[in-house]
């Protein structure tokens, strides 16, 4: 029965072990890699402690999966290396006994991220997006303070400045590139100052001292607003990705999809048998090809979306059969240096399991072959792996 003294104790063990490694190793994780890419990116201070607590969903699938490892090699091979393990089954206690708690941690944590993916994390993507969206003037600034310049193959201008003193752009020069991508306009300042409109799409440059070269104001000095016009797309929401849906929102997505193909192909027999009738049959090729790629379009968003729904559940399954894993190896090992039991779990997770499951998820949105084998195969691989050790644990 669950809820001995024992068992509470193994599992607050657990817990404790578990929880400052989750903090240090997500911690670690943001410091050492999104932070760092973030800076380099041109963000700012403020703008990156913003987006700290909307970025730490995101990583946690991936750190508690492998906190859960550790948490178990760290508390089982102690209770073995202290000899413990063998004074309870001196005692006649079986040993499912005590990796209960472990079994108990990984279905914790495997509910958790599955219940992270349906909502959260989809969720905090978009409040993201969203974020550097309506921060857009910031973070044109930051951009230009980290590198002294704006050159974007879809912005219709090229930003140089000399330097940024708070909101004043020193000695910018602006070029404005032209359908083929030619400069064919230059205007150089002595000082100006940014202000996005995105409801209009633009970018007002309040200039000073301004001389300007290219159609007919060539060398005119002006110091009236300059207006520059930000990319068509840039601010709308464009279409998500499958990971930035929400599970509601993939399942409403894929029925809205197979409407969208029935509707292609019922038009297009009534076009086709329209045309037939006025026996204009000249562009009905090319209107069937352009039927067929946007239904092929269609059709592998559906297997993305398919793909997604079948990921999530997988990887968040992934912090049990670690655990199944974990257990056996971390007891066997004895060793109160539990790095050493870490590492040899870890090894066939990090050259096995997400390899294995990079390469199916890469294959299966494909479409090429059946999903949920390819999906599944690395929890597969390790699951049975899992079970083995732990036949092996009970049978001695």
């Amino acid at each position: 029965m669950f809820g001995s003294i024992l068992q509470r104790m193994i599992l607050w063990e657990l817990t404790k072990v578990f929880l400052m490694s989750l903090v240090g190793i997500t911690g670690i994780l943001l410091m050492a890699g999104i932070i760092a890419e973030a800076s380099q990116q041109g963000l700012g201070p403020a703008q990156i402690l913003a987006a700290i607590p909307l970025l730490v969903p995101s990583t946690l699938p991936y750190t508690i999966p492998a906190t859960t490892l550790f948490a178990t090699c760290v508390v089982y091979g102690r209770l073995s290396a202290d000899n413990e393990i063998l004074a309870i089954k001196s005692a006649g206690i079986n040993a499912l006994t005590v990796v209960r708690p472990g079994i108990l941690l990984g279905l914790a944590m495997s509910a958790a991220t599955m219940g992270l993916y349906y909502r959260i994390i989809p969720y905090t993507h978009y409040l993201l997006r969203a974020m550097v969206f309506n921060d857009a003037q910031e973070l044109l600034y930051s951009l230009l303070k980290k590198h002294h310049e704006i050159r974007f193959p879809s912005f219709p201008y090229q930003i140089f400045v000399k330097g940024v003193k708070d909101k004043k752009l020193i000695e910018p020069i602006f070029k404005r590139k032209d359908a083929h991508g030619t400069i064919d306009w230059v205007a150089h300042a002595r000082e100006a100052e940014l202000q996005v409109r995105p409801s209009q799409g633009q970018v007002d440059v309040l200039v000073k001292h301004c001389v300007v070269w290219g159609d007919s104001s060539s060398g005119v000095l002006e110091d009236k607003p300059l207006t520059v016009e930000l990319p068509k797309d840039f601010g709308k929401q464009t279409q998500p990705r499958p990971r930035d849906l929400t599970w509601q929102e993939i399942l409403d997505r894929r029925v809205q999809l197979h409407k969208e193909i029935n509707d292609i192909k019922v038009n297009a027999t009534k076009f086709l048998t329209w045309k037939h009738l006025l026996g204009e049959t000249e562009s009905l090729p090319h209107y069937l090809e352009s039927c067929k790629n946007k239904i092929n379009q269609a059709q592998q968003e559906i297997v993305a979306l398919n793909v997604e729904l079948q990921m999530r559940p997988a990887l968040s399954l992934g912090c049990l059969f670690f655990i199944l894993v974990g257990c056996p190896v971390g007891i066997w090992f004895s060793r109160s240096d539990y790095l050493s039991s870490f590492i040899t779990c870890f090894l066939p997770i990090v050259f096995v399991y997400y390899p294995l499951m990079l390469c199916g998820t890469g294959m299966a949105k494909e479409g090429k072959f059946n999903i949920v084998p390819l999906v599944w195969g690395a929890d597969a691989v390790i699951g049975l792996m899992g079970v083995v050790l732990f036949w092996r644990l009970l049978k001695n």
